[in-house]
């Protein structure tokens, strides 16, 4: 049994050989830490494959009176035993919104250190908060370094509401892991029945289950009661062929988002600036239009050294590359949605301050 460290949480793990794992609950010293136990109630085989989650929180473990932890939230699952060897393991247990992006960094290295110690692991099942959950599978999509299935999951509903899903989720998150035929599609995220990817993905309703939809590229999968059952790939880069290295970094640049809209200052721009943002992230109106009275703002901020990305807001659509922009400053955010783009900038920041070498990022992935 060997201690690791995520941010200030000690997680410790054992296993119980065939059976279903046990894993530790998790405390913020090492003094409240304790491992506890879980007996499975029927025969789990030997052969299945081991699938561990990483809880973080959110509304799938938000019930009334409590949060559920890791332990209660597998010992929810119904006939997982059928499927998995589940393992877990708790990293936080907050709302989406109270992850802070030091934490982003710590859960990826955490990631990727659990599939370097441990190479017979299948894959890895994360909680999150729905509200950003899309945030927090494309960052992972960006920095885990294996191809081994990373499924982010989550739930619309609580613990005591009516209809909770969540265990469903779950289920369905451990079954994706396990199987082999997830490799290599990068981070994906599974609600309700489906499988999108982490890059595509995106929150579309603030209360039904059908929430979370790719919009003009669809779904990659759907979970069945039989199997899994897959449709189409990812052709552009992801988890596993990434070239982002966060090992090193405890923290990432400020990166901020500002909406066009019809006369939209650009002293807004001006003050992120004077904050000490190293890029801005446009919401621009159409295929990349911004207001004019922000144009000073952008100027400003491109003669300050700080990279501009001009995404759409509109939900869908190409910002095409500008290989002769005259702006060396300013990028276009491909397909990206804004707050995926800002993602992307933030880590492209931690490797390089060139143009063009941004540009070509915000083409490949």
């Amino acid at each position: 049994m060997r201690p690791s460290i995520a941010g200030a949480t000690l997680i410790l793990t054992v296993f119980a050989g065939p059976g279903l794992a046990a894993c530790a609950i998790a405390s913020q010293t090492a003094q409240e830490s304790a491992v506890k136990t879980v007996t499975p109630s029927h025969p789990v085989p030997a052969t299945l494959p081991r699938v561990r989650l990483v809880a973080t929180g959110g509304t799938i473990s938000n019930r009334s009176g409590g949060r559920l932890s890791a332990e209660e939230l597998v010992s929810s699952i119904p006939g997982i035993e059928r499927y998995v060897r589940p393992e877990f393991e708790q990293f936080a247990n907050v709302a989406s919104g109270s992850l802070t992006l030091k934490q982003w960094v710590t859960l990826a290295n955490r990631v990727n250190a659990i599939f370097s110690d441990d190479p017979e692991l299948a894959g890895i099942v994360v909680t999150s908060g729905t509200d950003t959950l899309e945030e927090t599978a494309y960052f992972l999509d960006l920095t885990v370094r294996s191809d081994k299935p990373v499924v982010v999951v989550g739930s619309m509903r609580n613990p005591s509401a009516l209809g909770y899903e969540g265990g469903a989720n779950l289920l369905e998150g451990y079954r994706v892991a396990a199987d082999p035929r997830s490799r290599g599609k990068g981070v994906l995220v599974v609600l309700n029945d489906e499988i999108n990817s982490a890059r595509d993905v995106t929150k579309t309703d603030a209360h039904r289950l059908d929430t979370f939809q790719s919009r003009n590229y669809g779904i990659l999968g759907v979970v069945d009661a039989d199997r899994i059952v897959y449709y189409r790939d990812i052709v552009k880069r992801h988890a596993g062929s990434n070239e982002f290295d966060i090992s090193g970094i405890e923290d990432l640049p400020r990166v901020d988002i500002v909406m066009t809209y019809q006369g939209a200052s650009g002293d807004v721009i001006k003050a992120i600036v004077d904050q000490g943002a190293k890029g801005i992230v446009l919401a621009a109106a159409g295929a990349g239009a911004t207001s004019g009275t922000q144009d000073e703002g952008i100027r400003y901020a491109t003669d300050k050294g700080v990279f501009v990305v001009i995404t759409t807001r509109t939900g869908g659509g190409r910002i095409a590359a500008r290989t002769t922009s005259a702006a060396r400053l300013q990028i276009q955010g491909e397909d990206l949605a804004p707050v995926k783009a800002r993602i992307l900038l933030m880590l492209a920041l931690t490797k390089t301050h060139e143009g063009t070498e941004i540009q070509r990022m915000f083409s490949e992935y």
